[in-house]
């Protein structure tokens, strides 16, 4: 990889408390951290609501320290030609061991259990007699031996999966868009659901981590709690929306489900017989929030330094080893002939092309081309000017 030396410091601004150690992979030669900036090369945020925003002519990233990205207007930062980064797996050991936690802790009655005991205070000496004469009440069930069902084999899914197997359960999992990397780090006795209802009719436990869409929403209903076996236990660390709240609170009241354990409580939920709320606390770890702030930063930086993107939620990834060599990033429509009039426009200056990557996504294509020659700066604003007024570019800037 060449020396970079960006022709300008660039800005970051943080929209919320992002832990120092992300921050200071930002070098102060080419960065400068300036939450007052109103039109900032990047962002940097957690869950500030981004939809009431104007965006600035210079913003070209927008980096999510987080998985989720409905606080981001993503179509309007496409529209614009900024690019969105999300932080998959930088959080998903944090989530992990929660949905473990919690998988335990609900089958054994812990959270109803310890809130009871300290309803006991002020009880005196009697609270040794209490306890022993109420605990049966609160006698649960082991996991060893029963069947976990996971709904999305992803970063956090897999991990779970593959440790509720070394708590001997059995796994069964279902993901029809499992990626090549995921299927590596699997374990092979993990068994492989052909169908969402086979997962359904043979798991004691099912555990959900698949992103909110149109066809995901409300997948928890009547309909698919009439599949599973009563008495089952739904565990929710995703999503409140994938789930339909008013069949779950029957399903609840006759038992056909017999806990429901939720990281996205609201006022539905907390009216819920055998709800075990939680305080989104699924990725609230110190290590959690510093690992999706490092990764963030890493995105944004390599982004503006080198136009490589990778783990975009808008944008194709593309990645082109960096060599020092002035650098063409276009974001454009993916319709024929783009690349050409990009490179026409390059040639124009009497520049060779040393080396070039394409990708697309849906109706939308990126491309990057190093140029062989040493290029006078003067050149460049007058060339940027030139390939961003071809019709079909969003955004175009020379690194």
């Amino acid at each position: 990889m060449g020396t970079i030396i960006l022709d300008k410091v660039k800005s970051i601004k943080t929209l919320n408390n992002i832990a120092e150690s992300g921050l200071n992979v930002f070098n102060k030669d080419n960065f400068t951290i300036d939450n007052d900036s109103e039109n900032p090369d990047a962002i940097v945020v957690r869950s500030f609501n981004m939809h009431t925003i104007e965006f600035g002519n210079n913003l070209k990233a927008i980096a999510r320290a987080g998985a989720g990205v409905n606080n981001i207007p993503v179509d309007k930062c496409t529209e614009q030609g900024i690019v969105v980064f999300n932080t998959p797996g930088a959080n998903a050991n944090a989530v992990k061991e929660m949905v473990l936690t919690s998988l335990m802790a609900s089958s054994r009655n812990l959270f109803a259990g310890v809130a009871w005991t300290k309803s006991l205070e002020g009880e005196g000496e009697q609270v040794p007699k209490l306890v022993e004469a109420g605990k049966k009440q609160f006698v649960g069930k082991e996991i060893k031996g029963k069947t976990l069902g996971v709904i999305g084999l992803g970063a956090i899914g897999a991990l779970v999966a593959n440790d509720a197997l070394d708590l001997d359960m059995d796994v069964i999992g279902f993901d029809p868009f499992i990626s090549v990397d995921t299927a590596w780090n699997l374990s092979r006795n993990v068994q492989r659901a052909m169908t969402i209802e086979e997962l359904f009719a043979n798991s004691d436990y099912i555990t959900v981590h698949v992103p909110l869409t149109d066809d995901t929403r409300g997948m928890f209903n009547e309909e698919t709690f009439s599949v599973m076996k009563p008495g089952v236990y739904i565990l929710n660390f995703s999503r409140g929306e994938l789930v339909n709240e008013k069949d779950m609170a029957a399903a609840l009241e006759s038992g056909k489900v017999g806990k429901y354990i939720t990281d996205f409580p609201n006022e539905n939920v907390l009216k819920m017989k055998n709800a075990v709320p939680i305080p989104h606390l699924g990725a609230s770890t110190q290590e959690s929030e510093e690992n999706c702030a490092i990764m963030a930063a890493r995105q944004v930086k390599e982004f503006l330094e080198t136009g490589n993107i990778k783990y975009s939620v808008n944008f194709p990834n593309a990645s082109l080893p960096y060599t020092g060599k002035r650098r063409v990033a276009a974001f454009h429509q993916n319709v024929p002939n783009m690349v050409g009039q990009i490179t026409s426009a390059i040639s124009s200056y009497s520049l060779n092309i040393a080396d070039m990557v394409n990708r697309s996504r849906e109706g939308y294509a990126y491309t990057m081309i190093d140029i062989e020659n040493k290029v006078n700066g003067d050149i460049i604003p007058s060339l940027e000017e030139i390939i961003n007024q071809i019709e079909g570019i969003f955004t175009a800037r020379i690194i």
